[in-house]
């Protein structure tokens, strides 16, 4: 298949996957023996902490007369153990789980789904919030969410960006990323238009005959040989810049062609074997075409609307437009800009509407589908086992084929927690995995909040508070008694970063919010009483440890890294309790085709990432004591290195130092569990700097750093300052508010107030018709 290629690739490093080829969307059935395997593991991790604990730490106290400094010791050191070994014990008990669901997973035919969804057709809005995004990884987002073979699909790209830029550049890109819904609109007219006219003249003959011509078969299957020519030009026209590109093409566009190809051959082998098929199947087939070019594109700024909030954050731009949905408004122009009000009086043309739906599909602007996740998830949702579940998703795998050897190990831990995931839906602990999810929307009415800011009614469906707010979501409508379900298949994928500098913006996110959450937890248990309903233990665990871990782990690596622990305390019964889970691990990155060796590569990037988590952890501290919201930080995925912070270049080096101080000490006391333990996160860490971050790279972020720090802006001068000022009054405002309107104007650049000014009022425009 020819394809266009793009100019413009990542120099790609050694080490790193040449091939491209993604996971099979179905997992492979576990064996009886991994099984048993997976059980024995967990008994092995509780049975050698068990007997640590009586072995070391019980035998030393009543060995003889003991210190209070090895009291304080033996104390701390069995706490940071034990945390650490639940997570171990967490990630087996998830793991097994993960395989109990996949030996028994059987994929549901398509005949049933289309004989199911000809019938009943929920709707359903795909909502895409964007955030400075390349109008590139936009467009195959966009596009893998057109190709959804699903009868009534909506999709909106939330643009969040900056209505009206002043950087030539910036305004460029978003205005290319506008241009992309009209592209995408017009590109799918001819086939939607050829196949909605084909559905009409089948339909027309079926009701004016009582049986259908033998040719009919042989029509269809040409219908289907030119829907799959159709995609097939559009892979030729995509640019393949990257391993993204690649599985856009091959994977969605490519597989999507591949298979109504196959269906082309059985429908002709059909006609020339003559054998009849049913008319319902007929139906089904001629309706599937329409369903996957029937697609409408919309496009919607919150921020052009000073009635809208305007909070820097994804939760408050899916927010937003929820709340419009199902209702109609009238369009007031205001000095603060537009405004959008409850329409009083129906007027087609002169009100904006924004249609319902029973289903959100959310979609992060930098994850792609597989053609056939809608359909599948949407038919799982509406079974009558499953009118409970408000969430339905499945957690995004990575894309495979990275250039950069951090961005194919950050792969690697996707994969990793991918598998986790679909364990904790075993065990009713499901967390909602932001990146794509299909949501009930009554589920989310239930759990909504609403609030006046001024005389505007802000509604918040999913919290705002962290920034990991669709952890946040899962515990409050799980205290409704809603269920929330990993479907176990790889349907989603998400961009990983490919540099040090984006992926600390990404785990540093990751890392702050969890401990805010935990409160909840309890909350939720009670809730669950009073229902009548218990919750298990292993599900308390299992969500304990997806909020708490990565902050016991953080300190309690950091005390291992930096103390050197009394020689008496240490044993080799530690090294086993751990030994199932690391074995588990290099089992699971074997299942996911990387190699056995990556749980030590995954080790040293855990140690480079630990100043990254526990600045994570700092932060969530710091807003529980402030109650102050952390701005929404996205994840930057651009062609180029994204500038690391030099607080965490220097960080790995310095854990590097203070594991030789560890190792060089213990050597000299003769403390060899110390020593071997230091050599070991020496080697790891060494390894992962010089492999993930880079020597040259460090050096250059070190400088940035330092010039950055040494230059001082600067400032304007007071009466400058107040000529600006004057210049830049806004009278509509004055004349509009009155006194307050002055007001109103001098803090319209505060991000805390809701209706921001605008500044070029004469390009405002309607988004809707």
């Amino acid at each position: 298949m020819l394809r266009s290629q793009s100019t413009r690739k990542l120099k790609r490093q050694w080490g790193t996957e040449r091939h491209s080829t993604p996971l099979s969307i179905f997992h492979d059935k576990p064996s009886t023996r991994k099984m048993a395997y997976g059980g024995l593991a967990i008994i092995m991790t509780i049975g050698f902490w068990i007997a640590y604990v009586i072995s070391t730490i019980i035998k030393e106290y009543f060995k003889g007369p003991i210190t209070y400094q090895f009291v304080m010791e033996s104390l701390g050191y069995l706490l940071i153990v034990t945390l650490l070994t639940f997570s171990a014990l967490m990630y087996l008990i998830a793991r097994q789980g993960a395989l109990q669901r996949f030996s028994k997973h059987v994929r549901i035919p398509r005949a049933d789904i289309d004989r199911y969804l000809e019938k009943n057709q929920p709707k359903v809005t795909v909502l895409i919030p964007s955030y400075d995004e390349e109008p590139e990884v936009v467009r195959k987002t966009l596009l893998s969410a057109a190709l959804q073979e699903y009868p009534h699909i909506r999709i909106v790209l939330l643009l969040d960006d900056a209505p009206y830029p002043k950087d030539p550049a910036a305004s460029d890109r978003l205005n290319a990323t506008r241009q992309l819904v009209k592209e995408i609109n017009d590109l799918f007219a001819a086939p939607r238009q050829l196949f909605e006219s084909k559905l009409t003249e089948y339909l027309s003959e079926l009701e004016s005959s009582s049986h259908i011509r033998p040719e009919i078969t042989k029509e269809l299957a040409e219908h289907y040989a030119w829907a799959a020519d159709w995609l097939d030009q559009l892979v030729n026209k995509e640019e393949i810049g990257d391993h993204v590109g690649e599985f856009f093409a091959d994977e969605v566009v490519g597989g999507l062609s591949s298979e109504l190809r196959l269906v082309y051959k059985a429908l002709l082998a059909s006609y020339n074997e003559k054998v009849s098929i049913p008319v319902n199947r007929i139906s089904q087939l001629y309706k599937r075409l329409t369903w996957i070019f029937n697609t409408e594109l919309d496009i919607f700024e919150r921020k052009k609307f000073a009635s809208l909030s305007h909070e820097p954050n994804k939760a408050m731009n899916l927010n937003s437009y929820i709340g419009l949905m199902g209702r109609t408004f009238d369009q007031v122009e205001t000095p603060d800009g537009p405004i959008l009000v409850p329409a009083t009086e129906i007027q087609n043309g002169r009100n904006i509407t924004f249609p319902d739906s029973e289903f959100v599909l959310t979609l992060d602007a930098d994850s792609i589908l597989r053609p056939g996740y809608c359909l599948r998830l949407v038919y799982f949702l509406q079974q009558p086992d499953n009118v409970r579940v408000a969430v339905v998703q499945t957690p995004y795998s990575s894309f495979r084929g990275a250039a950069t050897r951090i961005e194919r190990i950050a792969g690697a831990t996707t994969d990793i927690q991918h598998i986790l995931h679909q364990g904790m839906t075993y065990y009713n602990a499901t967390f909602w995995v932001g990146a794509n999810a299909i949501i009930r929307k009554s589920a989310l009415e239930q759990i909504s909040e609403t609030e006046w800011v001024g005389n505007f009614e802000i509604r918040r469906y999913i919290q705002d508070r962290t920034v990991i707010e669709d952890t946040e979501s899962s515990v409050d409508l799980a205290k409704h008694d809603w269920t929330l379900i990993n479907y176990p298949e790889r349907l989603s994928y998400s961009a990983t970063p490919p540099d040090f500098g984006s992926l600390i913006v990404q785990r540093r996110r990751w890392a702050n919010g969890g401990l805010i959450i935990l409160p909840k937890l309890w909350s939720l248990v009670r809730n669950r009483k009073k229902q009548g309903n218990t919750v298990s233990k292993t599900e308390i665990l299992i969500r304990v440890n997806y909020l708490a871990s990565i902050s016991w782990a953080s300190f309690g690596l950091l005390f291992m890294l930096a103390y050197p622990i009394d020689g008496r305390l240490l044993s080799p019964l530690v090294i086993f309790a751990a030994l199932p889970y690391f074995l588990a691990m290099s089992s699971d990155l074997k299942y996911c085709n990387y190699k056995r060796s990556d749980v030590f590569r995954i080790y040293g990037f855990n140690l480079i990432l630990l100043p990254v988590n526990l600045a994570g952890v700092l932060t969530s501290i710091q807003q529980a004591l402030s109650a102050q919201k952390i701005p929404f930080a996205r994840t930057p995925k651009i062609k180029d290195r994204t500038v690391s912070p030099m607080l965490y270049v220097i960080s790995p080096h310095l854990i590097i130092g203070i594991s030789l101080v560890i190792l060089w000490r213990g050597i000299m006391l003769e403390n060899w569990g110390n020593a071997a333990f230091a050599a070991f996160n020496v080697i790891t860490a060494t390894w992962a700097v010089v492999e993930f971050i880079g020597i040259k790279n460090s050096v250059v972020d070190v400088w940035l750093g330092i010039k950055n720090w040494l230059y001082v802006p600067v400032k304007k001068k007071q009466k400058d300052q107040e000529k600006e000022h004057a210049q830049s009054l806004d009278w509509q405002a004055i004349l509009y508010h009155g006194d307050a309107g002055m007001r109103l104007s001098n803090n319209a650049s505060n991000q805390s107030t809701l209706t921001t000014l605008t500044p070029h009022v004469e390009e405002k425009e309607v988004v809707h018709s």
